[in-house]
């Protein structure tokens, strides 16, 4: 995640305009959100995508989420290992009974 992290941060540094403002990224994670749910309903959903309509994947779409997110971070100077760490933990001591484990034995 680090170096994910370092790539963005040397990319976005080699400009003047540096990271947008805490509001504009999240407008801009929002609207990146709200293309990677298009993509989603249109492969998954009831509504086709028109033939005027740009091809894009989901995987293109969740790039773009997760370069914004990076981004995001960043400019708040936030490690995202760190954040990634404290919610896996969360999930494995809070949540761990949450849901229904898959038996192991009935894989076979």
């Amino acid at each position: 995640m680090k170096d994910l992290q370092l790539e963005v941060d040397q990319y976005i540094s080699q400009f003047k305009e540096g990271y947008f403002s805490p509001l504009a990224m999240l407008a801009r994670l929002t609207e990146e959100l709200g293309e990677l749910a298009r993509e989603v309903n249109h492969y998954y959903g009831e509504k086709p995508k028109k033939t005027s309509e740009t091809a894009k994947t989901i995987e293109e779409e969740l790039g773009d989420l997760l370069f914004v997110l990076i981004c995001f971070a960043n400019s708040q100077n936030i490690d995202l290992q760190k954040a990634h760490d404290a919610v896996m933990h969360k999930f494995n001591t809070r949540d761990k009974n949450r849901w229904t484990r898959i038996n192991q034995d009935n894989m076979e």
